[in-house]
Order: C-alpha cells, then structure tokens, then sequence
C-alpha cells in the first residue's frame, strides 16, 4: 500500500515517487507555442500540483464555454474539481505529465468501477482485481495535439500489467466524438452504454471501452 503523504508537510514525505522518464532534456521554449518542452515525465502527484491540475480543468471549461459545446458533459463547480484531485491523490492513484517543470496532463488510475459498469455486456474475462480503470484523463489545452494523451494511456496499460491486471476499462459521454474516436485509435473496444448518475452528480448515458492487456 502507498503511504499517503496529502496534507503533510514536505519533511514528513518518506517514500519516493515513481516517475517514467519520457523525453530526453531539451531547449526549454515558452508555454503555449506549440512546441517540445524541456523535460517529459509522468509521475505520481504531489499536493504541491493541485493548482496546476484545477487550472487544467478550468482551462477545459473555459475552452468549452469559448466553443459554446462540451464534449466531455462535465460541468463546472460539479466534476472535475480541485476536490476530485484531491481525493485521487490523497488514494495514491493520480499521475501527472510534468513538462519543463510545467503540470500538463493529469489522470486518475485505479481499480474503482462504478456500479453502472454491472450493467456493461464486458468481453474480456477479469475480475475486479484484475481490472484497471482510467478516470478524468485531462491533457491542458494549450499542449492538446502533442501525443500526451496517448502517453498517457500507454503508462496506464504498462501499470496495469505490471499490477497483473487483464483489462482496462473507461467511460466517457456518449457524445464524445473526439474522446470516443481517440480510445477507439489506441485500440479499445466499445463494450456497450447505459445510463449514469455520473459521480452522485450528473445524470447522463456513458459508453464503456475495455482493452485487454
């Protein structure tokens, strides 16, 4: 079991943070202007990233509000918020892509299943010790389009291997076209879609992938 550190003080942390080196260093350009950024890493969170992580779901809402449409049906001062991370790294299972320094992508990884997933006509044969389950995968706006997303679910099946798990399982809104077409690239397969009380806040229709591993 991961020792929790959340909520203590930086002398108190006793264990050290797994991280996956992903890019070499390089010549550290401005945010925002669409380039490499110095050094690439997915590690565990520490408290200390939790402004960085609410200003990426911030950043998503303000984009959704500039378009006018979310994709994703989440909504804002419901879900995602800082207390969503919070919880997540608080339980030892929130990642982030850390780039020049800079907090560009966050995920949360565990083995939680919401009881709608019951309802799921699921493929692939595993028991719930052997599912891994990717929740909230956020990459920042201004980095989209950069791979990060697709790092990001390659280090959740590496994980899930490594934890001896068979499956990994998703959901995301039904009329995410961009998030659905995304998954469906990296190789996951729909399993079906059923109604949600989505996080004890919103209701909505989801659509469940699976992948095995």
């Amino acid at each position: 079991m991961v020792r929790s550190f959340w909520g203590k003080s930086p002398g108190e942390l006793t264990f050290q943070i797994p991280s996956i080196i992903l890019e070499p260093p390089r010549k550290r350009n401005s945010p925002g202007r669409g380039e490499e950024r110095s050094f690439t890493m997915i590690r565990k969170a520490v408290p200390g990233d939790l402004d960085a992580i609410e200003e990426i779901y911030d950043a998503l809402f303000r984009a959704d509000e500039k378009r006018g449409h979310s994709y994703t049906n989440w909504q804002r001062g419901l879900y995602p918020t800082r207390d969503t991370a919070r919880k997540a790294g608080k339980a030892g299972t929130l990642y982030v892509v850390e780039m020049g320094g800079d907090i560009a992508a966050a995920v949360n990884l565990n083995q939680v299943q919401p009881d709608e997933y019951a309802a799921i006509p699921w493929t692939i044969p595993a028991k719930d010790s052997e599912v891994l389950v990717i929740h909230t995968l956020v990459v920042h706006p201004v980095i989209a389009g950069k791979g990060l997303g697709r790092k990001l679910v390659a280090f959740a099946e590496g994980l899930g291997a490594g934890m001896g798990c068979k499956a990994i399982r998703l959901d995301t809104y039904e009329g995410n076209e961009p998030a659905r077409s995304f998954y469906e690239r990296q190789g996951y397969r729909l399993a079906g879609s059923a109604p949600f009380h989505f996080e004890g806040v919103i209701d909505e229709t989801l659509v469940c992938y699976e992948k095995e591993i």
